[in-house]
């Protein structure tokens, strides 16, 4: 019972920090180094929760896909796909090669922490710096700011540094505006997190349980309800306040996880 409730919580919080520049991972990792969470094992169980948060995307957004999934002769349209396919790419590629290593760092909570209190200092230090933006629409980043951004996504695969916080900051420096930078990583984060969940299953699949099955359901339905609520509510958010207290908020979380894992060493 009490790992079900566990589940329960970390499919929330999965739901409430994917899309913010807070790192849904870290806050897993950390948060659930600190109950003794003892999931799926490969980190599936974070992983695949992922792809409920992704959903609520789908939901919110359905109108936007269907339109461009039925009018892919359009230029916008065949543009707004070329984008997304091409920021993925270098995600699907180095993610790929490079999934031992990023297993590997994704039992490191320290690792996570430091990159928080590391990736707010950047998000205050991008904010001050964008003064002016000149792409307004998805349709209109060229191929090249799309693969950079794509680049910028990387960066995520160290953990605490945060998907969400690399693509936004990424593309603001590029000269995208702010509503479009957040909605562009929630469309990438599609295929991205879509991509992900497919090979962790196939990496693992061996050693997944029924009620391991039963745990992933838990936090990919919380998951799901938790971030309809963020998806809805993040733009209207940052269009008042900007991007500085989820800033704040990262170098006080990592830093008091800092405190709280070099205490336990």
């Amino acid at each position: 019972m009490q790992i079900a409730f566990e589940a329960l919580l970390l499919g929330i919080i999965e739901g409430l920090t994917e899309f913010l520049p807070v790192s849904s991972t870290a806050h897993l990792l950390l948060i659930g180094d600190l109950l003794g969470f003892d999931g799926p094992p490969g980190k599936t169980f974070e992983i695949v929760i992922q792809l409920g948060a992704i959903l609520a995307v789908c939901v919110v957004y359905r109108r936007k896909l269907w339109d461009v999934a039925t009018s892919l002769n359009q230029p916008r349209s065949f543009a707004f796909a070329r984008n997304v396919v091409l920021a993925f790419l270098p995600a699907a590629v180095i993610g790929a090669t490079a999934y031992k290593y990023i297993k590997q760092m994704l039992e490191a909570p320290v690792v996570a922490a430091a990159a928080l209190v590391l990736g707010g200092i950047a998000i205050l230090v991008i904010e001050r710096m964008v003064k002016r933006a000149r792409i307004h629409e998805v349709e209109d980043l060229s191929p090249a700011m799309s693969l950079a951004i794509g680049f910028c996504q990387v960066l995520a695969m160290i953990p605490g540094v945060s998907r969400a916080g690399a693509t936004i900051m990424g593309s603001m420096l590029l000269g995208v505006e702010r509503r479009t930078a957040a909605e562009f990583s929630f469309f990438l984060a599609i295929p991205t997190m879509t991509g992900a969940t497919v090979y962790s299953l196939y990496k693992n699949w061996a050693s997944l349980s029924l009620d391991g099955g039963g745990l992933i359901a838990i936090g990919f339905i919380a998951a799901f309800f938790a971030a309809l609520v963020v998806v809805k509510t993040f733009i209207a958010f940052i269009g008042r306040h900007g991007f500085a207290p989820f800033a704040w908020y990262r170098i006080a979380f990592g830093g008091l996880m800092l405190v709280l894992l070099l205490g336990k060493v």
